[in-house]
């Protein structure tokens, strides 16, 4: 139950970050919901759950455009400074844990704006 508060916490966080990114497909709820199994282990968990690299692979395939991959920095941004214990290392070591490839290292200090 305490997961699905950190869950509502993010997305309500996320839409407010970017409620003027509208025009993207990848919205915050959909980055909330494929990112949730992986809180524990974004957390400091010392494995990767079930269904996080599912969810981090069905993220990377729906954002097709540069506006839904800023969009996506966004939501990821906003939750990582609204949910407390987000171990960075983790955070950015997950896209090559789960297969997938961005240009760009996951940081609280990223330009979402420069992600192409």
């Amino acid at each position: 139950m305490v997961r699905l508060g950190y869950v509502a916490v993010m997305v309500y966080m996320c839409m407010l970050a970017v409620a003027p990114s509208c025009q993207a497909a990848v919205n915050c709820g959909m980055v909330a919901t494929d990112l949730a199994p992986c809180l524990d282990y974004l957390r400091g968990g010392a494995s990767v759950p079930a269904g996080c690299c599912d969810g981090v692979r069905n993220l990377y395939s729906q954002a097709q455009t540069t506006a839904d991959r800023q969009n996506a920095c966004k939501c990821m941004k906003s939750a990582a400074l609204a949910v407390t214990g987000i171990n960075l290392n983790n955070a950015s070591n997950l896209p090559k844990i789960c297969g997938v490839n961005i240009a760009y290292k996951i940081t609280p200090s990223i330009d979402c704006t420069k992600v192409q």
